[in-house]
């Protein structure tokens, strides 16, 4: 008999200001990464931000594999999810195997770190839906990657030909 595997778990993190027609070739292109992981040994770890962490947890869902969420604080859902995104949230995090929230009361930059900080503690790979460009402040998609280099987990950088943000 097989020995069972322990899970891959893949975290993302990503730009939230994509093109429609980059959130497609997006799309597939996680669909066809994920592709390479058994169903049932896949764990994706997003914090269902608009954009690439929802991309990715509806590609994680559509593989078959397990969602976990981290939410950076207990306002997350009221304060930053916008009214266009708040049906997509509620599904997958209703979908979610399980749902973490940061001990934050108000989601903001120390919430952030910590919820990315959280997310990267517990993976083996990290998938960065990212242009490659330097940070404009000290967070975001690059600052998050380089905090995975520093960690030395594995980066693979998703950011298909023609993309672009808005």
């Amino acid at each position: 008999m097989e020995a069972a595997r322990r899970p891959t778990r893949i975290g993302v993190t990503g730009h939230i200001n994509l093109t429609a027609d980059t959130a497609v070739l997006v799309g597939t292109a996680l669909r066809e990464l994920l592709a390479a992981y058994r169903p049932e040994e896949l764990v994706g770890v997003s914090c269902l931000a608009a954009g690439a962490d929802t991309i990715f947890a509806k590609a994680v869902l559509a593989h078959g594999g397990r969602l976990e969420v981290v939410l950076p604080a207990a306002d997350y859902r009221d304060r930053k999810v916008a009214p266009e995104h708040g049906a997509a949230f509620d599904r997958l995090a209703g979908h979610a195997a399980s749902v973490r929230v940061m001990p934050h009361a108000q989601a903001g930059r120390a919430a952030y770190q910590d919820a990315n900080a959280a997310m990267l503690a517990g993976c083996d790979l990290l998938v960065a839906v990212w242009d490659g460009q330097p940070p404009a402040d000290r967070g975001g998609t690059a600052a998050v990657v380089a905090d995975a280099h520093a960690l030395a987990l594995p980066v693979v950088v998703v950011w298909p030909d023609g993309a672009r943000r808005t």
